[in-house]
């Protein structure tokens, strides 16, 4: 009987144990939605890795959570480009374990081999994008080739863009034969001259707001988004898409893990999950996106594929431009658009 009891407590005690065992999770700091609800749960019910997702308000904000806290917090960060650069400078990030990976191969070498990770030792591409000019030929007088156009007097009252310093600021540039990080004080000031004019030709400044005014005619040219530009090539397919002669602007955004990550395996199982074709295909046309995975072209509808603003030839890619992080000089293009935007 005593031998018995003693069994009986052993297994009471045991039960504990079981019920309480570690949840398996993956912890994603990103902005909201930037993962499709679904994917989240077809994952979450093929690998029984719970995601748990914390929405950032944007990306100083995610800056400063982790290098205040060293990204313990987190295992996976999705965010743009430069400031994946800005958490591999700082130690902050772990490698890549490529032997967890199944299907790393099906990632286009377009979008690998980057400035922010030249050794493809720390980021995965989720999604990418260039800022492209689209137009209403019907109601606009002349071709739109390039950036410069947008400061034709034609146009007065008739542009909608992007509300966006750095990529004004750096498309002005542009039009000079400058880098869209040009930090010197004396082309920093020429272009402050240059940008002003084009004031006028401002309808309005926003994401959604200019996919508005583009959508119902109230303006015939946009300047816009990757996702706003495809938006309204949906509605308005006779619209022309224009690639800028001066040289295309271009971001990426992907995932990295923490140092301090404590489910980095479980990140790793994730990164692979949506590395998978279908996965891939599903994410780009979900969130408006350039499609990042080569292998996911065959479930890519035909109405994704045949979008320009989807499909921008690699030769442009080649030469296009990252908005990068360019420290303390970041509050004289930010005092340049202020002094723009209160003319």
């Amino acid at each position: 009987m005593k031998k018995i009891l003693a069994l009986v407590l052993c297994l009471l005690m045991a039960i504990p144990a079981f019920s309480f065992a570690e949840e398996k999770v993956v912890n994603i700091l990103s902005w909201e939605g930037y993962i499709d609800a679904d994917t989240l749960y077809n994952f979450e019910q093929e690998t029984g890795i719970k995601v748990i997702w914390s929405p950032m308000d944007s990306i100083d904000s995610m800056l400063l959570k982790v290098t205040q806290g060293g990204g313990a917090d987190y295992d996976l960060i999705l965010s743009s480009d430069y400031s994946l650069n800005i958490l591999r400078e700082q130690g902050l990030l772990q490698k890549l374990d490529m032997s967890k990976f199944a299907n790393y191969g099906n990632l286009n070498p377009t979008f690998l081999s980057q400035s922010y990770d030249p050794a493809n030792e720390y980021v995965i591409p989720y999604v990418a994008g260039c800022p492209l000019i689209i137009y209403d030929p019907a109601r606009v007088p002349f071709e739109i080739t390039g950036y410069e156009d947008l400061w034709n007097e034609q146009l007065t009252d008739s542009v909608a863009v992007l509300e966006n310093a750095r990529v004004l600021c750096g498309i002005t540039l542009k039009t000079m034969g400058q880098s869209m990080n040009e930090t010197d004080p004396e082309v920093l000031a020429q272009m402050q001259e240059k940008l002003m004019p084009l004031y006028k030709n401002i309808r309005t400044f926003g994401d959604m707001e200019s996919y508005t005014a583009v959508t119902t005619g109230e303006a015939s040219v946009g300047f816009m988004f990757t996702p706003f530009v495809y938006m309204v090539q949906l509605e308005h397919p006779d619209f022309k898409v224009v690639y800028p002669k001066e040289g295309l602007g271009y971001g990426i955004d992907g995932f990295v893990i923490p140092a301090g990550a404590k489910n980095a395996d479980n990140a790793h199982v994730l990164l692979d999950y949506l590395m998978r074709p279908e996965v891939a295909a599903n994410n780009a046309e979900m969130q408006y996106y350039m499609c990042v995975n080569e292998a996911a072209e065959a479930y890519l509808s035909d109405t994704f594929k045949n979008a320009s603003v989807m499909n921008v030839p690699d030769e442009l890619l080649v030469d296009a431009e990252f908005i990068l992080d360019i420290g303390a000089h970041e509050t004289k293009f930010q005092e340049i658009y202020t002094a723009f935007k209160n003319q």
